[in-house]
């Protein structure tokens, strides 16, 4: 597969960032951990790959700006473009020793994705795609699966932790889609988890109030892949908004279908 400049630059990076992380979870149990909420961690794993992935942009594009999970923002002198950057995505599962984890990149250029890169390095599995150009998993076109039928299909979602989200509204989902379905997971990795519906392996995925680094690159890899994305109304998808309901055609409309009547549901045991 031959690479555009731009996804050689944002590959290089990834790569280079997971090799870092490689390198840091062979010895995991040494790392310096803290946390920045409840059951929400940083280590100097994600600080190192964070900043391979800084330098190594900056040093390629050096006028374009980033948003960044640990740095937060950082503003360019190009405003049409910027960089949206998780060096680790999974640091739960990676810190606890399970190989479910990515570096993640997209390309926002003037307000809208173009480019995703995601590199799971204890899988040595990185997927690319750029606008128009087609979805890889390293050097094999990716394309959505193609089941039309709920009892055959395989959901993936995050699941809501301690401090986060809204655990009584997910667990109406969960109920509903899992009587219609033949299963769900839950990797740990957002980023991983929407690559894994671009390559055929989930039928779909959701999850509500993700952060743009989680889910901008795996949304490009969906669309560039034949898939549909969009968010939890079955509207426009917003990447700075956080929700995200992605499949084949007929996987999204049926996924959007199950969670408004779990969403029926739970407006109606609040009025009986």
């Amino acid at each position: 597969m031959a690479r555009s400049a731009l996804l050689n630059v944002m590959t290089q990076a990834a790569m280079k960032a997971g090799r870092s992380l490689t390198r840091d979870f062979g010895e995991v149990q040494n790392l310096q951990v803290s946390m920045k909420g409840p059951a929400d961690f940083v280590s100097n794993a994600d600080r190192r790959a964070e900043e391979i992935v800084h330098q190594e942009l900056a040093r390629a594009r050096p006028d374009w700006g980033f948003l960044m999970e640990e740095r937060g923002v950082v503003e360019g002198k190009d405003p049409q473009h910027r960089w949206i950057v998780d060096p680790l995505d999974g640091t739960t599962n990676f810190l606890h020793g399970i190989p479910m984890f990515a570096v993640s990149i997209a390309l926002e250029r003037d307000g809208q994705i173009v480019a995703g890169v995601v590199f799971n390095p204890a899988m040595d599995e990185l997927y690319t795609a750029e606008k128009g150009g087609g979805a890889y998993l390293n050097d094999r076109r990716l394309r959505v699966a193609a089941r039309q039928r709920l009892p055959e299909a395989l959901f993936g979602t995050g699941i809501p932790f301690l401090g986060r989200g809204d655990h009584a509204g997910f667990l109406y989902e969960l109920r509903q889609i899992i009587s219609e379905t033949a299963g769900i997971r839950r990797i740990g990795a957002a980023s991983l988890d929407i690559a894994y519906v671009a390559a055929g392996r989930l039928d779909g995925f959701w999850e509500r109030a993700l952060e743009p680094w989680d889910l901008s690159a795996g949304a490009i890899l969906v669309r560039e892949a034949g898939g549909f994305v969009t968010g939890m109304d079955g509207k426009k998808f917003d990447h700075v908004a956080g929700d995200i309901v992605c499949g084949n055609e007929f996987m999204h409309k049926a996924l959007i279908d199950q969670l408004q009547k779990a969403e029926a549901k739970r407006q109606a045991a609040k009025t009986s």
